[in-house]
């Protein structure tokens, strides 16, 4: 480690006791013996990791975390007490804690512990994804937490993944839910097999039933061959159905059938197939409400709801943005062929204190901009974000003499979208549509170019 590490410890004999261990493996350390001692040497110094009692006088260790991680939002720290519960771990954790260590325990405990937070020569951490074999799957699909809330979402999935139970993933568009889905699969053992998503809001009217479960050739207009449906092409293996709430009622009557009975019938077949696939259904949209507002079957709500799952925002996992940026730098500095960038304290410190509506998908948009714009090898608070963007995003609609009412809705739709960071779900509802239409409304842009690069 490039700089010392401060250790805040009340207890003297505890605090060589830690100094001591530490040192003999070569690191440099410097003492405090309460909270605010420990805080004025943080703000004076530079230091690689903060070691810090629970219960220090002056200002308590959770206060210490908290003014740490709002000066120097990337510097690690390690909470020890002798009073550790689950709720005060979680607690610590959710402040942006690393670790968290219960007295007494050995000095091998505390050196591997802080072995594990390794540095870079620049004083970043490296993220290290170990804990419970999450680096397993490519980088685009690779999930990336220390959020107490994820991990213990991902230690239950991992758990269930080898049945095949079907599986309900909620929360708010861009938190990772397909990842999370994908996850599951690579856990299940049989990782090997088929693994097919298809979002439900994307099909077409009156071709969803044959995307589906398929169709045999000339069971109606056009049918010239015969097609597998996305049930088919997932038997043995996993099927994910995205946005699940978009399906429309006669299509849900049917997936009901398909998951209680496990067979499908092709559109204009004489005999029904078995199938056997892991189902998981992904919903942007609370699934109660949505039956409570007759949108959906509360039959095949209770079906989907085996083993449910909810994906928190990211505001409400801060401590997950530092590790978010750095595998994003990590993947946008590989793509685009530059050396590895960093970001600085100051624009790490900007990205903790927005609310990201966009979720995870937000925060990698804003480090693939920054990775592109910034000509230096440190990221800083004005390669965050275009000026220009962010004062086009705050002018009114233009309505001009002439103007016809596609053209004003056209112009809505992309006002509304560049206001919400392209969230589609919370567009739609701001302009009172269904996820459905506004995505219809944007493939009819593209098909007539008047828009690019719409997914």
């Amino acid at each position: 480690m490039a700089h010392p590490i401060l250790i805040a410890d009340d207890e003297s004999d505890m605090r060589m006791a830690l100094t001591q261990a530490l040192c003999r493996n070569g690191y440099s350390v410097e003492g405090a013996s309460n909270g605010m001692e420990a805080l004025e040497k943080f703000k004076r110094g530079k230091f690689s990791l903060v070691i810090a009692d629970m219960k220090l006088p002056k200002m308590s260790g959770m206060e210490v975390l908290g003014e740490v991680k709002k000066i120097s939002p990337q510097i690690p720290v390690i909470m020890i007490t002798a009073d550790g519960t689950i709720e005060n771990a979680v607690e610590a954790m959710q402040e942006g804690a690393l670790d968290y260590i219960l007295k007494p325990f050995s000095a091998e405990v505390l050196e591997s512990v802080v072995k594990k937070v390794g540095r870079n020569s620049n004083g970043q951490r490296k993220v290290k994804l170990e804990t419970m074999d999450l680096s397993k799957g490519s980088g685009q699909t690779r999930v990336v937490t220390q959020d107490p809330r994820s991990l213990n979402i991902l230690r239950l999935a991992k758990k269930i993944a080898p049945s095949r139970a079907t599986v309900l993933i909620q929360g708010e568009s861009g938190t990772g839910k397909e990842v999370f889905a994908s996850f599951i699969h690579r856990h299940s053992g049989n990782a090997e097999r088929p693994y097919v998503a298809i979002n439900c809001a994307s099909l077409p009217d009156g071709l969803a039933e044959s995307e589906l479960f398929g169709h045999e050739k000339g069971s109606f207009t056009g049918a010239t061959n015969k097609k597998i449906g996305k049930f088919e092409l997932a038997n043995h293996g996993t099927i994910v159905l995205d946005e699940i709430s978009e399906m429309s009622i006669p299509i849900q009557a049917k997936l009901l059938r398909a998951i209680q009975e496990r067979v499908i019938d092709r559109v204009g077949g004489s005999k029904p197939i078995p199938i056997d696939v892991r189902i998981i259904a992904i919903s942007n949209e609370d699934l109660r409400k949505a039956v409570n507002k007759g949108k959906f079957r509360e039959d095949l709500f209770y079906r989907v709801n085996v083993i449910p799952f909810t994906i928190p925002p990211l505001r409400e996992r801060k401590g997950d943005i530092p590790l978010l940026v750095q595998h994003f730098l990590e993947k946008y500095s590989s793509l685009n062929g530059r050396g590895m960038a960093t970001i600085s304290d100051e624009a790490l410190s900007v990205l903790m204190g927005l609310e990201w509506k966009g979720n995870v998908r937000e925060l990698e948009n804003t480090i693939e901009r920054a990775t592109l714009l910034t000509e230096h090898e440190t990221i800083l608070p004005e390669h965050l974000f275009l000026e220009d963007a962010a004062n086009d995003k705050h002018k009114p609609i233009q309505i001009r003499p002439g103007m016809t009412v596609k053209e004003m809705e056209k112009e809505l739709i992309f006002k509304t979208l560049q206001e919400v960071n392209d969230n589609r779900t919370h567009a739609a509802d701001m302009l009172g549509v269904s996820i459905r239409t506004l995505r219809n409304k944007l493939r009819e842009y593209k098909e007539k170019g008047q828009v690019k690069h719409i997914d």
